[in-house]
């Protein structure tokens, strides 16, 4: 039984009685209906307890009865009924005093119905209700199931469940953002005490009630939605209802708007970078949206990526594949693992992914490959990526912003053919990029000078398995491995090239010596194609 007294009392043949004193706990709701029929009744009462008697146990001691009702209320009964007639007939002034300073309904019940009268009427009338509300929200669930079946409806999603509900309805995201709200409360008021838990609850205030659900995706919260119901107390048919619509609301929430929503922030969070980078917005202001939001990409250590298509002239066609390549970047599985942030800006896609260890390069390489390999993207043509170097405060993203552009144009000037360029790999190239194509021939012809008077093709052979070994710094068996090569084959043609150039592999200067013979290596071959173009 779920009735406030107030309801008990319009109930037939209850209705006949007459609550003569707690009129303040009218609202208290009544669960079972007991009869008094022993002194320590009080040792045996349950909350929500409605008690009869016929005064017969107090009749003598009115002050023992006031004390009878100081109990009752300390147990959470819900009131104390009184047959007048025929051991009282009136009830004392005292047990109405005391009634109404606890403001403990008191009943005067009528003295021509027999309790058993009175409690049958109460519980054909629970019954009744019970299963009114189970029709109700049967029908509420089939009209639930229609809804979610229904191929086009995200637009009318809030407002349509609101009406199956038939109440008002607030929908909270996962950041505190009001989503819906179709109840009078203010959305500040609706507010208070966040963040909530995670779990079933009423929220009550001074003029409104709302029983609030947590929205869930597998064990994470994505947000909260109250339901304004004005009843007291909610049977497990009803509350069951409102989970069914809380499991409802998350489900399309999970999968649209929260997903808008990620976009939305970060769209306009890209913006503020984008100002940074190119109009010097103050980086205090890009801190200050991304905390709003909780997003902590760059007060974390990061890297940098710039992607591009640096062969297509056209601007438009080029702004185009730029728009389709971020797409494809944010719904690829891999790269939504990484949490990044990725920016169109003049010089291609800029992206930001956080970086805990050194070996989040080789990561995002890897995730980025498996982007790129995709047919619509394989169609636009060959992209360059360049990777900027850790960066582990927000005043230094504009830092990893201009090493990627570094790294690309000395990639580009330096003839770079890998598809992906770490900036901290060309440091050499950007120290030396002003060094005259002499002084760059004359160190390479000396280094050189033990090998270059072989067979031509002795030659090729060689020099492709020293770069090969200079990439893969040092490492015999990933040099092995490129060239495709047995691991004792790599071995003695680099103990032949350390014979020949008269060098030692294991010295560090005779390494740094050698990574520059390639790096000026690179830049001569690149100039002297251009001059052979020019000459064409």
């Amino acid at each position: 039984m779920h009735l406030t007294v107030e309801q008990a009392l319009s109930v037939y043949p209850l209705s006949e009685a007459k609550l003569v004193a707690g009129r303040a706990g009218s609202n208290r709701i009544v669960r079972s209906v007991n009869v008094m029929d022993a002194p320590d009744i009080t040792d045996w009462i349950k909350e929500g307890e409605m008690l009869f008697t016929t005064a017969y146990l107090i009749k003598d001691d009115p002050e023992e009865a006031a004390d009878l009702l100081d109990k009752l209320d300390k147990c959470g009964a819900s009131g104390f009924g009184i047959k007048l007639g025929r051991f009282w007939d009136s009830i004392p002034e005292a047990l109405i005093a005391r009634a109404d300073e606890l403001g403990f309904p008191l009943i005067e019940l009528p003295f021509q119905f027999t309790f058993s009268d009175q409690m049958n009427g109460l519980f054909h009338e629970d019954m009744k209700r019970s299963t009114g509300i189970l029709q109700e929200v049967l029908d509420k669930q089939v009209r639930l199931m229609r809804f979610a079946l229904q191929p086009d409806h995200i637009r009318q999603l809030f407002d349509s469940v609101a009406e199956v509900i038939g109440e008002p309805m607030a929908v909270v995201g996962s950041r505190g953002q009001m989503v819906y709200n179709s109840s009078a409360v203010p959305d500040n008021e609706l507010l208070f005490q966040w963040p909530w838990h995670q779990h079933h609850s009423w929220v009550k205030n001074k003029s409104w009630q709302a029983f609030r659900v947590p929205l869930m995706k597998q064990s994470q919260c994505t947000g909260f939605v109250l339901f304004f119901t004005p009843r007291v107390i909610l049977s497990a048919i009803e509350e069951s209802l409102y989970s069914q619509a809380a499991e409802l609301l998350s489900y399309h929430l999970n999968f649209n708007y929260e997903d808008y929503f990620e976009l939305s922030v970060q769209k306009d969070l890209g913006l503020l970078i984008r100002r940074h980078l190119k109009n010097g917005l103050a980086i205090e202001t890009v801190k200050e949206y991304a905390g709003r939001w909780e997003i902590d990409l760059i007060e974390q250590p990061y890297l940098g990526v710039l992607i591009d298509y640096p062969q297509l002239a056209s601007v438009e066609i080029r702004q185009e594949r730029l728009e389709t390549l971020k797409a494809e970047v944010l719904s690829h599985s891999k790269l939504q693992e990484l949490k990044g942030l990725h920016i169109v800006v003049d010089e291609g896609l800029f992206s930001l992914f956080p970086s805990g260890s050194g070996e989040d390069g080789d990561l995002i390489e890897a995730a980025l490959a498996s982007c790129l390999s995709g047919r619509k993207l394989e169609a636009f043509g060959e992209v360059k990526i360049a990777l900027s170097g850790r960066k582990r405060k927000p005043e230094q993203l504009a830092e990893a912003f201009r090493e990627c552009r570094e790294t690309m144009r000395l990639a580009d000037e330096w003839g770079v053919g890998e598809r992906f360029v770490r900036y901290e790999t060309l440091d050499l190239a950007f120290l030396f990029e002003h060094v005259t194509r002499e002084r760059m021939q004359m160190y390479c012809d000396r280094w050189l000078g033990g090998l270059m008077g072989k067979d031509p093709e002795y030659v090729l052979e060689m020099m492709r398995t020293l770069e090969t070994y200079l990439d893969n710094d040092g490492q015999m068996n990933e040099t092995a491995k490129k060239l495709f090569i047995h691991r004792n084959t790599a071995t003695y043609r680099i103990e032949k090239l350390g014979e020949l150039l008269d060098v030692d592999f294991k010295r560090i200067n005779d390494l740094l010596r050698l990574k520059l013979v390639f790096l000026f290596r690179k830049s001569l071959n690149r100039e002297e194609y251009a001059q052979r173009a020019m000459r064409i």
